[in-house]
């Protein structure tokens, strides 16, 4: 499916979290502890890396814009998933590792959604030229996770 330029950087940014997803699930079910160590430290390095700006950036620029269009629902769903993702992050800094297969699922589950609900309501329902400035500006503000 073809994105409003807008949203393209997004979108793009969630193929690498697919295949984190993917990893995080294999290496979960693969019996191999260090295989599964190795996920998690990764997990840890993408999460704030990638998703953390990622999601600060959806959670500043496009979340605002929707619940002013109306869609309080698909916000509330948006920030849920956001904090559950993170605090299974949490969990697998604290060594959890059993929460890793949970946190690929969720990862994946969450990216659908974005891809299939979250941004085509926003391209029908926010105005571009707004979409636009929000996310352009967000964008160049974007602050790495560890200054958080």
């Amino acid at each position: 499916m073809k994105r409003h330029y807008a949203l393209q950087s997004l979108s793009r940014e969630h193929h690498p979290a697919l295949v984190l997803a993917l990893t995080c699930r294999r290496a979960a079910t693969s019996g191999d502890e260090e295989k599964i160590r190795e996920t998690c430290d990764r997990v840890i390095r993408d999460f704030d890396a990638n998703l953390a700006p990622h999601f600060r950036q959806e959670e500043t620029a496009l979340l605002p814009l929707l619940q002013r269009a109306g869609q309080a629902a698909l916000v509330r769903r948006t920030l849920e998933e956001h904090a559950s993702l993170r605090a299974l992050v949490e969990s697998l800094r604290r060594h959890d590792l059993a929460k890793l297969e949970a946190f690929g699922q969720a990862l994946s589950d969450h990216v659908r959604f974005e891809e299939q609900g979250l941004f085509p309501t926003a391209e029908q329902v926010v105005p571009h030229n707004l979409l636009e400035a929000a996310l352009r500006s967000a964008a160049e503000s974007r602050i790495p996770a560890t200054e958080e």
